[in-house]
């Protein structure tokens, strides 16, 4: 027995060395921790359980039957997060470059299906040098299994991916698909296509960093939702991120401890409007103030930055924040906005996370290259993403509601619940300078006439009193008491129940 027991701990031994001390060295000498460091560090002490460790692979061409490491390249199981159940899967790229064979895949799977079973987030390690050549088909299938595992989840399960090292090729459509994609600065990199790739083919010079580094991913493409200095950083903030989720789609959001008052009054907010109505002021602002202990978890937040997204809590729950940015773009909705809003508008209606949403948009942005670009359709999804949510919304409205952006920016209209604005509110078609030169065109060559219908125009419209007179505001309230009145408007949906027509899916304007 004693035998038995001494092989199973040296198997153990030697499972947990991985690619061995070597290349463990190298994988430390690039400033990345190991894939068992990760995941001893994202969950909570002592809480991990370990699946397949001695899984090999079965590939026999290319003298690969004489290197056979034990758990092939991955390493899978479950443990907690603040107590929290979740399933975890870390590429070891000190084996074989963490390379996706199909036992490699076999392990991901087993710990997706196992997930979605036990109804608990998984959140994938990335850092693999993507399908392992030496099996062919066999490992592109390994990767499909887990593609369809990651489309049956979505919805379902939150699923979470962080890139952690080389992520290209067909390894990036798994990330693709997941709700939440963070990155490490300097030593991730995600692309279809590889630098090499792109100079044969375009002829074009270009590297890793800039083609597909985290720089790239979070500002210009918003393939990731966040960037991290390091691997311990970004596996800290992941660990916040999932204290804001539920388990899944069937269960509400963690409701945790909190020390604020509920009914806190913030007289400063008072005074957030400046008096000249294009000068523009942080949207930042209101949002801490109104969150239990000023805690914001924001997502994307290097990209469309005239939109702000993230989550926060009130009375220990979470709440899904979508605000418009009067410092960038004057707060207008484009084409990135509508798209980065959407689909947290859309996640957070899949995860029942009530949404509030604080408004100043004069409007979408004009010009041939959003035109050119789609922004009909584009503007489209977020407005489709409001008016399906069935989760309670919230909405206050700061400044400037103009035009359609008025209407997609959660308006009573797409069955807003509580719709607030402050008195600076300004509710209308369009601006006065634009509308009286378009109502008076007749005495455009009449400053002062002009002057005067624009003043009759403001007092008309600029103001949050025409919607209110017609029940398309609810209230219209002091800015100071903005968190107690939001906080008491979600504590009052807690029960809210909303089902829409059946259908086996929506089509919405991709």
């Amino acid at each position: 027995m004693k035998d038995i027991l001494a092989e199973l701990e040296q198997r153990r031994t030697d499972a947990r060395l991985g690619g061995g001390q070597k290349r463990i060295d190298a994988q430390h000498a690039r400033g990345k921790l190991t894939a068992r460091e990760r995941v001893e560090l994202l969950l909570d002490e002592g809480s991990f359980e370990e699946f397949d460790m001695f899984i090999s692979h079965r590939c026999t061409d290319f003298g690969m039957e004489a290197n056979k490491p034990a758990g092939d390249g991955v390493i899978t199981g479950w443990g907690t997060i603040n107590g929290r159940q979740v399933y975890v899967f870390s590429q070891d790229f000190t084996v074989l470059g963490g390379s996706v064979s199909a036992t490699h895949a076999q392990k991901i799977c087993k710990i997706q299906d196992m997930a979605i079973q036990n109804g608990a987030p998984i959140i994938g390690l990335n850092d693999s040098g993507g399908a392992r050549i030496q099996e062919g088909v066999d490992a592109l299938a390994g990767y499909a299994e887990i593609f369809q595992r990651n489309i049956m989840a979505s919805g379902v399960i939150p699923q979470i991916s962080v890139i952690m090292g080389p992520c290209a090729g067909g390894a990036v459509y798994s990330p693709a698909m997941t709700d939440f994609i963070f990155m490490v600065k300097d030593t991730s990199y995600m692309f279809v296509t590889g630098p090499d790739v792109v100079k044969t083919v375009t002829n074009e010079q270009v590297t890793a960093e800039e083609l597909g580094g985290a720089s790239t991913h979070t500002k210009k493409s918003s393939v990731a939702d966040g960037a991290f200095e390091n691997d311990v950083e970004a596996l800290a903030e992941v660990r916040r991120l999932v204290d804001f989720l539920p388990a899944n789609n069937r269960e509400k959001p963690p409701v945790r401890p909190f020390f604020d008052d509920p009914a806190r009054i913030e007289n400063s907010l008072d005074t957030l409007i400046p008096e000249n109505a294009n000068t523009p002021y942080d949207m930042k602002e209101l949002i801490t103030k109104v969150a239990d202990e000023g805690d914001f978890y924001e997502i994307q937040e290097e990209f469309a930055k005239n939109i702000i997204t993230g989550f926060l809590r009130l009375e220990g729950q979470t709440v899904g924040v979508v605000a418009n940015q009067p410092m960038v773009l004057a707060g207008c909705l484009d084409i990135d906005s509508s798209r980065k809003a959407a689909r947290f508008v859309r996640f957070c209606d899949a995860f029942e996370i009530p949404i509030l949403t604080f408004v100043d948009v004069p409007g979408f942005l004009p010009g041939t290259s959003q035109e050119f670009g789609g922004v009909i359709k584009h503007g489209a999804k977020l407005l489709f993403a409001y008016g399906e949510a069935t989760v309670p919304k919230v909405t206050v409205i700061t400044r400037k509601a103009y035009g359609g952006a008025y209407d997609v920016m959660a308006s009573k209209h797409l069955r807003g619940d509580f719709n607030y604005a402050w008195p600076t509110a300004e509710i209308a078609v369009m601006g006065a300078k634009g509308a009286t030169e378009i109502i008076h065109r007749a005495d455009l060559n009449d400053p002062e006439k002009i002057a005067a219908h624009a003043k009759d125009y403001e007092t008309r419209f600029a103001n949050p009193f025409v919607a209110a007179e017609r029940g398309f505001i609810d209230e219209v309230i002091q800015p100071h008491s903005t968190r107690r009145r939001v906080a008491r408007a979600f504590a009052s949906l807690r029960n809210k129940k909303l089902q829409n027509p059946w259908k086996k899916h929506d089509n919405i304007p991709l």
